[in-house]
């Protein structure tokens, strides 16, 4: 157990080598480091939020919209079903939350509840007893009618997969802004936690985040003006949009796209070569360019509308066919608007509008004290535990000192090669990783005062001790390890922070207080001189 073959001490001695080499950046200022070779990593560990100051915003989803945005697509859903069943309805629109079907023949209502149920998913974990249908499809009070309604999982599992996929968005439009250090989480189930360190004016990040995006193509009814239609009627799946003056005002177009945002491979803000005014260069996937060109070829000479979050932007006439599945948006766009809409184009539509419901802003003299009185405690700390430990074990006590050292350099280092924020939570994590190497060397230098009561020779105490007690450590150490990955996984913002940083920890420490303290501790035992009689053991 004490015997090391020479290339396992090299190993053990390259290990903790590299991560002196990795975690020096970390004690270092930017300007020292960047004027380092090209050779030598650069890489620091970025401080998060709590530490370094920035901005706090917490965003709420309307679960409202998003129940409207389903039903609508649902009425759209249920009208196609119903048309390819060959059963006729007099009326199909959202009312008090549900969708209410109305047929021409009583007669047909079966059909058509057995044609309807056809839409209805599965939603929800079988395996975990949470399985149910996102919609329930049910008779109305009257015999030709039939209501659609969103059940309760469907609803929550659609809040759920919105909140995800607003995050996604959200991700892709700040790291537009150059960063890699802010963090977008979900706060409990309809709420979004976006934490941004280092920025001070939060202007940008909510012009970013707070429009929704959602850009579509639609017709133009070729015959009825909106005017018209605000004084009767809209004409079905049609319905009127707002629009600029500029543009003529209001116009009547067809509820359904004909190519939506979600078709968009690229948005690029741009100037147009014949007036020199700001416009967005956009271009379609292949599935979108089919669909566009096939439109633009049957109605040339025929406005269509751009609309964005349900306002038109513009609505050209169509001259010629556009086969190439690429365009130019223009309209009212100053330089910085078409940067802005092409960031939010090229990220993707949010699923429902986003409200900030909590704003903060951390300034730096903040995380500054923080860090000073971190480090403090980590300083008084650090003394305090090399203290005792060498009045408690002698010569080994520094034996383990050394393998605590090595410890937090191995930890530094596996953190900034992960990227890992550092914030205070994953300090506390620092601590207690400190803290649990601390124990394992004290398991370890007890059972080795064991042995040698039980009147074992001091070499084969040793020996004992670490082969013993490292059963015992590692137990220890994996019931830890379950908790930080269940707060990993379970976890959102600080929480995960902690865990990591602890998870790290408990690797570390294993390496560090048994590999590392054995190797110490043998190389001690060699140099000891022959000939000077029995050997003593100092703990």
């Amino acid at each position: 157990m004490l015997y090391f073959a020479r290339w396992k001490v090299l190993a053990i001695l390259l290990t903790c080598l590299a991560g002196v080499v990795i975690a020096s950046p970390n004690f270092l200022s930017k300007e020292t480091v960047a004027a380092w070779p090209t050779f030598l990593p650069k890489k620091q560990l970025p401080l998060g939020l709590d530490l370094q100051g920035g901005a706090h915003l917490l965003l709420a989803m309307d679960q409202e919209e998003i129940r409207k945005d389903w039903l609508n697509n649902l009425r759209d859903s249920a009208r196609k079903t119903l048309r390819d069943a060959k059963l006729g309805f007099s009326g199909l629109g959202v009312q008090g939350g549900q969708l209410q079907v109305k047929l021409l023949k009583p007669e047909d209502r079966e059909v058509a509840l057995t044609e309807l149920r056809k839409l209805i998913q599965p939603v929800g974990n079988a395996i975990l007893g949470s399985s149910g249908q996102d919609i329930d499809v049910e008779p109305g009070t009257d015999p030709n009618t039939i209501t659609l309604k969103p059940s309760n999982q469907g609803m929550k599992a659609r809040v759920l997969n919105a909140a995800s996929s607003s995050i996604e968005t959200v991700n892709r439009r700040i790291n537009n802004l150059g960063t890699s250090e802010s963090s977008v989480v979900r706060q409990g189930t309809d709420r979004i936690l976006i934490q941004f360190p280092g920025l001070k004016e939060t202007g940008e990040l909510k012009r970013l985040i707070g429009e929704t995006a959602k850009l579509t193509f639609h017709e133009v009814h070729p015959s009825t003006s909106a005017e018209d239609a605000k004084l009767t009627s809209a004409p079905a799946g049609y319905k009127v949009y707002p629009g600029e003056a500029s543009e003529g005002g209001d116009f009547l177009l067809r509820e359904i796209p004909v190519v939506q945002g979600e078709d968009l491979v690229d948005a690029q803000p741009g100037f147009d070569s014949r007036n020199g005014e700001a416009v967005i260069n956009f271009r379609f996937n292949q599935k979108g360019a089919v669909k566009f060109g096939s439109f633009t070829k049957d109605n040339i000479g025929r406005p269509f509308a751009i609309v964005l979050d349900d306002k038109v932007l513009s609505a050209p006439v169509i001259r010629e066919p556009i086969l190439g599945g690429s365009g130019q948006i223009s309209g009212n766009f100053t330089v910085e608007s078409t940067n802005t809409l092409a960031v939010q184009l090229r990220s993707g539509a949010l699923p429902t509008k986003l409200t900030i419901v909590e704003e903060r802003t951390v300034g730096p003299s903040l995380g500054a004290d923080s860090i000073s009185a971190g480090q403090t405690a980590g300083i008084i700390g650090g003394i305090a535990v090399i203290v005792l430990t060498i009045l408690a074990y002698g010569t080994f006590g520094i034996f383990a000192c050394v393998g605590l050292i090595v410890h937090l350099i191995l930890t530094l280092a596996l953190m900034t090669l992960i990227g890992s924020t550092l914030t205070l939570p994953g300090i506390a994590g620092l601590v207690l990783g400190v803290a649990m190497a601390v124990d394992a060397n004290v398991l370890i230098y007890e059972r080795i005062r064991e042995e040698l009561r039980a009147g074992k020779t001091p070499i084969a105490a040793i020996d004992a001790g670490f082969s013993r007690a490292f059963i015992t450590i590692a137990d220890s150490q994996l019931t830890t390890l379950c908790c930080a990955i269940i707060m990993f996984w379970l976890g959102s913002g600080p929480i995960r922070g902690f865990a990591v940083t602890l998870t790290l920890g408990i690797l570390t420490s294993i390496f560090a207080s048994v590999t590392v303290v054995r190797l110490l501790i043998s190389l001690w035992l060699k140099a000891q001189p022959k000939g000077r009689g029995p050997l003593e053991i100092p703990v």
